[in-house]
């Protein structure tokens, strides 16, 4: 993913289905708020007459003698200005009158008959003809309290629109669409998490899948159909994996088998020749192949079956080694020791496998210790057998490294780089560890150790 940014399932649903939910209520709302004005109950709460009534009280004061009159406010006059039609009848509670505009006939006389009335709404008469609108209602003004009648005669000012459309969504939508936000903000992140819980077993199936444990497949139970494919495609990308990994282990057992005659014919028919120094450089070179060629086989065999576990006497195994190679590292110029203050060492595992690793530790130090000296091997309390000599050591950044497969310090060296490889997996499967450490003469001391035996 770009610039390692992940984001989250849940808060991008969270998210969205709040906007989703606030843009329905909103259109919901105003659909309602449409039905209403279209059928008169909401145009009654937004009434033009209510702009009039406005301004005519606050305009409204007594002058010296008492009389109702009426002050040339902004308001006012910008009323009358856009309102050519503006009439209104101002009614006081000794039946003083102070009238403007062209009152209708109908509602001449309806404010002495309506004096005690607090507020009336008087509407379109379906006969014929029609009456207009009109608006009575008692107010507190600076002249004291009046009675006014009026009609529409003006246009409803867009800030009362805008006043009641806020105070109405203030009212409706708001609450609705918040108490939408905490129940979505409280459910969606259990419906997912409900929803999503079949991916945690593919997620724990998933780390167990390794080159060791090959075979292994991502379950398909519980997980969400939208995400099926994908584990569909994940696990036939792991079964051509796997095809391609038995190809190979195929492919490196066929050529290990296939190399092992030929170098066997190979060694035989320079035996046969008359001693030189070229003969012992070819005979050293036909045992790299054959050493090559039971590496290969070592690998294979380390991949395909588990080791025979057994008990194994760590001393004799280690001795024995050592007097067997003790003719290659004397004729490489090397001296070879053993050493141990036990009798005996028991631990479980492969003896074969044990012995080709500790082989090949001896076979690595005579070829990259660099210079003639002493290959020591170790067997001590622990389950821990060391194998160390006085070369140039290896360096620590080098000392993970090493243990790849066909990885090689040394660019000159003829080996492939497979020997402390397989070390390092047959130690493995021993369930034991291995570390590179500096020797006490300055060498690399390689550090075997395995689980003792529990009787």
């Amino acid at each position: 993913m770009r610039g390692g940014t992940r984001h989250s399932l849940k808060r991008r649903l969270v998210t969205r289905l709040i906007a989703v939910q606030a843009a329905v209520v909103a259109l919901v709302v105003l659909a309602v708020f449409l039905t209403l004005w279209l059928g008169g109950h909401f145009a009654s709460k937004l009434e033009p007459e209510d702009a009039i009534l406005d301004a005519v009280a606050h305009a409204l004061r007594r002058d010296g003698d008492g009389r109702l009159s009426l002050r040339p406010t902004q308001e006012l006059t910008e009323l009358r200005r856009r309102s050519p039609d503006l009439w209104f009848v101002v009614r006081d509670a000794d039946g003083a009158i102070l009238s403007e505009g062209r009152v209708p006939e109908e509602y001449a006389r309806i404010g002495k008959t309506a004096i005690g009335v607090g507020q009336a709404r008087f509407g379109w008469n379906l006969g014929d003809p029609p009456r207009q609108i009109a608006r009575l209602k008692q107010m507190d003004t600076a002249a004291g309290r009046v009675q006014v009648l009026t009609g529409p005669g003006s246009d409803i000012p867009l800030r009362r629109i805008v006043w009641a459309v806020t105070i109405s969504f203030a009212g409706i939508v708001l609450p609705i669409v918040l108490v939408m936000a905490l129940a979505t903000l409280t459910a969606t992140p259990l419906v997912i998490g409900r929803a999503l819980s079949g991916l945690q077993a593919v997620a724990d199936k998933a780390r167990q899948i390794d080159a060791g444990r090959r075979g292994g497949r991502l379950p398909l139970d519980g997980v969400p159909a939208e995400v099926v494919p994908l584990v569909v495609a994940v696990n036939d990308a792991l079964a051509r994996l796997d095809d391609g990994y038995e190809r190979r282990q195929r492919f490196l057992v066929d050529a290990a088998h296939e190399l092992r005659t030929p170098v066997a014919i190979l060694t035989t028919r320079l035996e046969a020749l008359d001693d030189s120094p070229q003969k012992q450089r070819l005979l050293t070179d036909a045992a790299r192949l054959s050493n090559l060629a039971g590496q290969l086989l070592d690998l294979q065999r380390i991949d395909a079956a588990p080791c025979a576990m057994a008990a194994v006497d760590l001393v004799a195994l280690a001795r024995e080694v050592a007097a067997d190679l003790a003719p290659l590292a004397i004729a490489a110029g090397f001296e070879i020791s053993f050493e141990t203050r036990l009798k005996t060492l028991m631990v479980r595992g492969d003896a074969l496998a044990l012995a080709r690793a500790l082989t090949n530790l001896v076979q690595n130090a005579v070829d990259h210790a660099g210079r003639p000296g002493l290959i020591a091997i170790t067997v001590a309390e622990g389950g821990v057998i060391e194998v160390a000599d006085n070369g140039d050591g290896i360096p620590a950044a080098h000392r993970e490294q090493i243990f790849e497969p066909f990885q090689r310090l040394d660019t000159r060296s003829r080996g492939a780089g497979l020997g402390l490889h397989l070390v390092a997996e047959t130690v493995r499967l021993h369930g034991g560890t291995i570390a590179v450490l500096d020797a006490p003469g300055g060498g690399a001391c390689f550090r075997i150790t395995l689980p003792q035996r529990k009787d």
